[in-house]
């Protein structure tokens, strides 16, 4: 392909590109540098929000469809599978692998870029029919892991070492594998051999849009805040890894009584038990939290009762502090937009954090798993020093468009795109 004007047609493939979870937000930055280089997108999934005319929607492809969820049920937690599940496993994939096959022709797909799910085992089928696709077809692949099986601990006792092997993710001759920060490029190596590119998530830092608007300025007032509120941000789902649990313990030591933690998402799918104990230990200790996501749309509309639906976007301009005590990340999202937003940061020192952000020696409140007094003081020194606070989000700001910039997305991809094309 040396014609430089060369339109590619891209076609993404996973379960789910709808909403605002991990994946599909970061592939909405991949979808932007792909059309400012002038290629034609297309979406494959089990659940979409896209364009139909660019869409091809299979429901069965949807990692929470219940014909899977009953699947993944005799798969995980067990190590024996019996003939007919495996018989069932193969004729979910060939029936997957036609309707992959009619999406590649219909929009003439030039590279598929399969998000996630040839590295998450959420849906066996779709792993599978996508690796044997490739391997019939050799189309050029950019396999964009977020997360591996071994990473979560309800994937490793299973049913399905064969397949994991095989298809979590395959080692083919035409597949680019990319990863999302670089402990898991060692553990890929390390485990399967394979080598792979570290394109770590980003932020539009040159694009700022980061102020109070038309739009949202009612934010407070429609969420039954005053202006003088202390609003702490939790822009996380409620699960156990996220150790929400110290962002209460924060709140119920900082003595400020117009403190109040806000909690973005809801358990998601992971299970409500972890939910309802951080909601029975905020009612315990009497800590004011408040859970929003029925206030939150992944865009911003106004619903059937005419009442306003803000984006997530929308509250981070309320809010004074941002917590992320997580236990673990595959990156670090809700990071990036708290540095955009220039808000300061309480942070768990969560592995990835320690080797791939530390060391670019942001400005930050730190903690190693549990919150001390000293951490606490510091950010009631930081919610109550103007000067402190600005000196802080500024330089961080500096910091995450130097290294987490669209920018760099974009020389990323345009390498990549070279190795398989040339110039194009």
């Amino acid at each position: 392909m040396s014609d430089e004007n060369k339109q590619l047609n891209i076609g993404f493939i996973s379960t789910r590109f709808s909403g605002t979870d991990g994946v599909s937000l970061e592939t909405e930055k991949w979808e932007q540098v792909f059309t400012e280089f002038g290629h034609k997108i297309f979406w494959f999934a089990g659940e979409l929000d896209r364009e139909l005319q660019q869409s091809h929607l299979v429901e069965e492809a949807f990692f929470n469809h219940p014909d899977n969820l009953r699947l993944n049920k005799s798969l995980f937690g067990t190590q024996k599978r019996s003939r007919s599940t495996t018989n069932l496993i193969n004729n979910r994939k060939e029936f997957l692998k036609d309707k992959l096959y009619q999406f590649i022709s219909d929009f003439r797909i030039d590279i598929l870029i399969p998000e996630n799910c040839l590295a998450i085992p959420m849906h066996i089928p779709l792993g599978m029919a996508l690796t044997e696709i490739i391997i019939e077809t050799q189309i050029p692949v950019i396999a964009h892991h977020h997360d591996f099986f071994w990473e979560r601990p309800r994937f490793l006792i299973n049913a399905v070492g064969d397949i994991l092997s095989s298809s979590f993710p395959p080692d083919l001759p035409s597949i680019k594998h990319v990863v999302i920060n670089s402990m898991i490029q060692k553990d890929l190596a390390a485990k399967r051999g394979i080598s792979s590119t570290v394109i770590y998530n980003v932020v539009d830092f040159d694009n700022v849009h980061s102020a109070i608007d038309e739009y949202n300025k009612d934010f407070r007032r429609d969420l039954g805040f005053d202006e003088d509120d202390i609003l702490i941000l939790q822009p996380t789902r409620v699960v156990s890894r996220k150790g929400i649990e110290q962002a209460l313990y924060l709140l119920k030591n900082l003595n400020l009584p117009k403190a109040k933690l806000l909690i973005s998402h809801s358990a998601g799918d992971e299970g409500a038990d972890y939910f309802d104990w951080i909601i029975e230990s905020a009612e315990q200790q009497e800590i004011p939290v408040y859970f929003i996501y029925n206030h939150l749309h992944d865009k911003r509309k106004i619903d059937e009762s005419g009442k306003k639906l803000y984006c997530l976007w929308d509250v981070y301009p309320h809010v004074d502090l941002v917590t992320y005590p997580s236990l673990y990340e595959g990156f670090g999202n809700a990071f990036l937009e708290a540095v955009y937003f220039k808000k300061p940061l309480l942070v768990n020192r969560y592995s990835v954090y320690i080797v791939d952000i530390e060391p670019k020696e942001f400005d930050v409140v730190a903690i190693d798993g549990y919150l001390t007094q000293k951490s606490v003081q510091q950010v009631r020194d930081v919610l109550q020093n103007e000067s402190r606070r600005k000196e802080m989000v500024e330089k961080n700001f500096l910091l995450g468009k130097k290294y987490f910039s669209l920018s760099l997305l974009r020389l990323r991809l345009g390498a990549i795109l070279s190795s398989i094309y040339g110039e194009i």
